[in-house]
């Protein structure tokens, strides 16, 4: 197994026909237990999602799909099994790739393995037992594009 510690640097890139710029983004510590289930949960806290109903999937530079495993859509979606794979497993320094949340509205995250070796004490003061955003940066919208209790009350 790897022992190796990650940082990833999540980007909100566009959603919901906008492209953000300047885009949030958040800066997670990712463990070599820590699965892309368990990312997609810590990216989804960090950008303020709250409700999870959604398929995602992160996209690999190989061309990888990785998400829920859905016998709805299997004929459709050929994905691997984000409780599976391990992130520090599949991943290096470098790496760049994808994350979708909400394949309707098209959260698209732009996300980049950092090139430098963390210590999860050092960083966070423990080992976290899942992923955790360590940093922060930008203004996150509304995954359905309210700016306040009055919106949600108009449409029902």
């Amino acid at each position: 197994m790897a022992r190796t510690w990650l940082t990833i640097q999540v980007d909100l890139i566009e959603g919901r026909g906008i492209r953000l710029d300047p885009t949030p983004g958040r800066v997670f510590l990712v463990g070599p237990g820590h699965s892309f289930e368990h990312l997609a949960e810590a990216i989804n806290s960090a950008f303020a999602r709250w409700d999870l109903s959604h398929l995602h999937e992160f996209e690999l530079q190989d061309g990888r799909r990785i998400g829920f495993p859905d016998d709805e859509f299997a004929s459709e979606l050929a994905w691997l099994d984000h409780a599976k794979l391990k992130v520090a497993r599949e991943l290096k320094p470098g790496d760049e790739f994808v994350y979708v949340f909400d394949l309707g509205d098209g959260w698209r995250h732009r996300c980049v393995v950092q090139t430098t070796k963390v210590d999860p004490a050092r960083e966070y003061g423990m080992a976290p037992p899942y992923p955790v955003a360590i940093s922060g940066w930008g203004w996150i919208p509304d995954q359905y594009g309210r700016r306040s209790q009055q919106d949600d009350e108009d449409e029902e």
